[in-house]
């Protein structure tokens, strides 16, 4: 997938994602499955995966490479690294940290969906700096998948939002 496919889907995955918490009842937006996340956690959880990245995004280039070294290797295809991500899933990997979600009352939806539009909006803009080359070259950590090239964590990152989305959906069922 090229930067421009990458842009588009980043945006719009996480556009379906909080069209779909917007769509929700107030009743809906709280439900609580058994040891599971109810909306209002789903987007503070994918708030707070997004808000990080976009700070990460804002970091020189030289700073990447003085922290976490440079690739070496070639990024995963987006399916090689969904197929990564599901496999750690599927081992029983889950959010830690920093990336568990606080209750976001319904009232309050909007507030940090906005927030998440803003870190959204400010990782395209930071991507738009990057080659094609660039996004092979510098790597971040993920909590779940290790270092990861920038293009796979944009992959991710894109994933991450549908991936979500699917499990509202379904846990509303």
């Amino acid at each position: 997938m090229n930067k421009e496919e990458i842009l588009s889907n980043l945006k719009s995955n996480h556009e379906a994602f909080i069209n779909c918490i917007e769509s929700l009842t107030e009743t809906q937006f709280n439900f609580t499955p058994d040891g599971k996340w109810n909306a209002g956690q789903t987007l503070d959880h994918l708030n707070r995966a997004v808000s990080t990245l976009s700070l990460a995004m804002r970091l020189p280039k030289s700073v990447f490479s003085l922290l976490y070294g440079k690739a070496n290797r070639q990024s995963k295809t987006y399916d090689e690294l969904v197929a990564k991500y599901q496999q750690k899933i599927a081992e029983g990997g889950k959010a830690h940290g920093r990336y568990l979600p606080t209750k976001v009352s319904f009232h309050n939806q909007q507030k940090t969906i906005v927030a998440l539009r803003k870190s959204v909006n400010r990782i395209s803009k930071n991507i738009e700096w990057y080659s094609e080359t660039r996004l092979d070259t510098y790597i971040l950590p993920h909590p779940l998948l290790g270092k990861l090239t920038i293009r796979e964590m944009m992959y991710f990152t894109m994933y991450h939002a549908e991936h979500h989305r699917k499990i509202v959906l379904r846990d509303l069922g």
